[in-house]
């Protein structure tokens, strides 16, 4: 039974892809940013059990990875797609088909991470979560715009340009941390608890209009963690 649990967990996060995909459709984007949020936590849940319990194997991988297609590479594209339609954005007719340029480099990115050796304790690339979570968080901050950056967010070449770089960030060989803890010691744990510490306040602090400073910062302690310890 405990071999089948982790895999029961990725089904949920399928699962909760789907049901953002629904919302998508039916234009309720809030609904739908929510929906990736429990699928990210599902996603996180099936590797911590997975390794808890000892019960990793090949289809365990495979069916994680499949389940991210579609919560962590579709959803994204299809969020892009039904931003850049927005009659706001105003963007050409053809545009919006743009936004699923980061669904593909998302099955890029799964493709290269199934088969590289070199990502069992790290990344190499931006996982496509946090890619997800960046897009995923708009929606909600154009809802609850403190900040008064709606108009930049609706820009539609503002839109394209971040589908472009976080489409490169995903296939990008840049050597990101990963949050696994085998143990609570800070000496070997200081980047990761440091970047808890500050997603921690940069949510208190800003809602969902942390979620893209919170990934920025993520890569940017990846890059500096060589000079760190």
């Amino acid at each position: 039974m405990k071999n089948h649990l982790p895999n029961a967990i990725t089904c949920l996060n399928l699962f909760a892809g789907c049901l953002a995909l629904t919302q998508i459709f039916a234009g309720n984007l809030q609904t739908a940013a929510y929906f990736v949020g429990l699928a990210a936590a599902f996603d996180f849940a099936d590797g911590l059990l997975a390794r808890a319990l000892h019960a990793s194997s090949p289809i365990g991988k495979d069916l994680d990875s499949l389940a991210d297609m579609v919560s962590f590479g579709v959803v994204p594209g299809a969020f892009l797609f039904d931003l850049l339609m927005d009659p706001k954005v105003a963007s050409p007719s053809w545009l919006p088909y743009a936004g699923f340029i980061v669904t593909i480099f998302s099955a890029l990115r799964l493709a290269k991470f199934n088969n590289d050796t070199r990502q069992t304790t790290s990344f190499i690339g931006l996982p496509t979560p946090a890619c997800t979570l960046v897009v995923a968080s708009l929606p909600l901050i154009l809802a609850h715009d403190s900040f008064h950056i709606s108009s930049f967010i609706l820009n539609p070449w503002v839109l394209v340009g971040l589908t472009v770089l976080l489409s490169g960030l995903l296939v990008a060989e840049i050597p990101l941390f990963a949050l696994k803890f085998k143990n609570l010691s800070w000496q070997d744990n200081g980047v990761q608890f440091v970047f808890l510490l500050l997603t921690v306040a940069l949510l208190l602090g800003m809602q969902a209009t942390a979620i893209p400073l919170v990934v920025l910062l993520y890569v940017v302690l990846s890059m500096l963690r060589p000079s760190v310890g």
